[in-house]
């Protein structure tokens, strides 16, 4: 196999015309091989024997040398595609070159009828909606045009100009049992690997787990939705109901999270209290369910760690703590757990493949 060396700029144009923010020039990497693919997906066939492949998810890969056991595969949220993970909205270098500078071979993942796996089964309407202060403020910048102070999100206009871009639309229906089918697939292609989700993509996971059993580990990354109780339990103490915040399982599909080491990180300028903001607001709740699902996870022997990053004196990340000012920091958080997870270094990991 041709060993590839490959230079990462972290000025790397992130559209045609565009004037990188950090001009950083980072040293080089060894890449023994890297290449895309598509993963799992839909044949049909017409009347006249015509075929129709659809609804697969697409996978860009990149494998170090001497790569550590379990490869990462990242998840992009909603309204969004691999490019999440790839570098930031001022140049910098994103989680997917961070990590495989850690020696962990990347799989960053788009899922079904998203960005390069478009191709979709149904038909969709793809129009303007004019909504991107509300996500602005939903994915905790600031209250719209506002900044929140102290935020870890660069206050330049070109910035704020790249995030608003890498918004792109679904070319297809929202469908959680096309996406996870492909997510599954790629897991168990790979014979193993740690999931990196973050927002509607740890919605996905939770939906995914049931599905295989080579998710062996789990970093999720701001989520939000299908928390999954047992049902023989009574439902969580909180102010939603059942349905997209959190669901209600079958004791055997909530023992499957018992069996994988979970991390959920969350940012700053989550309200306390209710707020009158409905799109802050939400993450109050969300966080407080993360809380609630992992001691219940935990009481059932299970092992997920809440990190709340103001609660550990970090302070001012948004919705995309993979892309904020002080990433390379978020990153170390990340890496940490998963060294203390690993050896149990990737011991503990295995463990599972047999089963508990």
């Amino acid at each position: 196999m041709r060993t590839i060396i490959l230079s990462f700029l972290t000025c790397l144009l992130l559209f045609c015309g565009a004037k990188a923010q950090n001009t950083t020039k980072m040293p080089p990497m060894v890449v023994v091989e890297q290449g895309s693919f598509l993963i799992g997906g839909t044949v049909t066939t017409d009347k006249q024997g015509n075929t129709y492949h659809a609804d697969h998810g697409y996978v860009f890969y990149q494998i170090p040398t001497n790569p550590r056991p379990y490869p990462l595969v990242f998840l992009h949220g909603i309204h969004q595609a691999s490019k999440t993970w790839e570098s930031t909205p001022d140049g910098r270098e994103g989680f997917q070159n961070i990590f495989l500078r850690q020696g962990f071979s990347t799989y960053n993942m788009t899922h079904p009828r998203r960005g390069n796996a478009g191709r979709s089964q149904e038909k969709a309407l793809v129009e303007p909606v004019f909504d991107e202060q509300i996500w602005y403020t939903k994915w905790r910048i600031g209250v719209y045009p506002d900044y929140f102070e102290g935020v870890q999100f660069p206050k330049d206009k070109e910035s704020l100009e790249q995030f608003f871009r890498q918004i792109t639309p679904n070319t297809g229906p929202m469908d959680f049992e096309v996406e996870t089918d492909a997510i599954a697939a790629l897991f168990d292609k790979l014979g193993g690997a740690i999931m990196v989700a973050h927002s509607r993509g740890v919605m996905q996971t939770w939906k995914t787990i049931p599905k295989t059993e080579n998710i062996k580990a789990v970093v999720a990354w701001e989520g939000g939705g299908f928390f999954s109780f047992p049902d023989d339990e009574p439902r969580p103490d909180i102010d939603v109901d059942e349905g997209i915040e959190y669901i209600m399982v079958s004791p055997d599909t909530f023992e499957r999270f018992t069996r994988i080491p979970m991390l959920l990180v969350y940012g700053d300028n989550i309200p306390e209290a209710k707020s009158n903001i409905p799109e802050l607001d939400i993450w109050r709740i969300r966080l407080r369910l993360a809380k609630l699902w992992a001691a219940t996870v935990n009481r059932h022997g299970g092992d997920v760690t809440v990190i709340h990053l103001p609660e550990i004196g970090i302070y001012g990340n948004t919705h995309f703590p993979m892309s904020d000012l002080n990433n390379t920091k978020i990153a170390e958080i990340m890496a940490k757990w998963l060294e203390r997870k690993g050896s149990v270094s990737y011991t503990h990991l295995r463990a599972h493949e047999t089963g508990r």
